[in-house]
């Protein structure tokens, strides 16, 4: 994902709003690996600017996934997920004891979608989600 500066001046080249609030979630989300869920973002930029609303970090991170700098994740957990990488193909890894995702960089080249399909339905994205227990928790099991 882009910093902060590069992401203030796309949204002013949309004519988007640029805020202190969104420019908090821009910098919240540079770097971060942890694919945060919406309501994390939203708990970890009210430490700074108490008076930010979750419609807001919802909307900025929708107007973010539109412009195509972020990616909006519904891995089935009951809260989507923001993945900043956008950059790298990959697919995801999700623990179902402590919900942590984290990225695999696996491409599927020899994945065949039979004929009987791909005739009247165009595939624009394939999000792969491998269930299991991360490290920490596969210690506890």
């Amino acid at each position: 994902m882009k910093g902060t500066e590069a992401l203030t001046t796309i949204f002013r080249e949309q004519g988007l709003r640029v805020t202190p609030q969104r420019q908090a979630i821009f910098r919240l989300l540079e770097g971060d690996v942890s694919h945060p869920t919406v309501e994390s973002l939203f708990d970890r930029a009210r430490a700074d600017m108490p008076t930010i609303s979750l419609k807001t970090v919802y909307q900025t991170v929708h107007d973010l996934e539109a412009l195509g700098e972020v990616r909006v994740l519904d891995l089935g957990t009951g809260s989507v997920r923001v993945d900043p990488n956008v950059e790298d193909e990959h697919h995801h890894l999700l623990c179902t004891t402590c919900g942590r995702v984290r990225d695999l960089p696996v491409e599927f080249d020899g994945l065949i979608v039979p004929i009987r399909y791909r005739r009247d339905f165009t595939i624009d994205d394939v999000q792969v989600i491998f269930r299991g227990h991360c490290e920490h928790c596969f210690d506890r099991t």
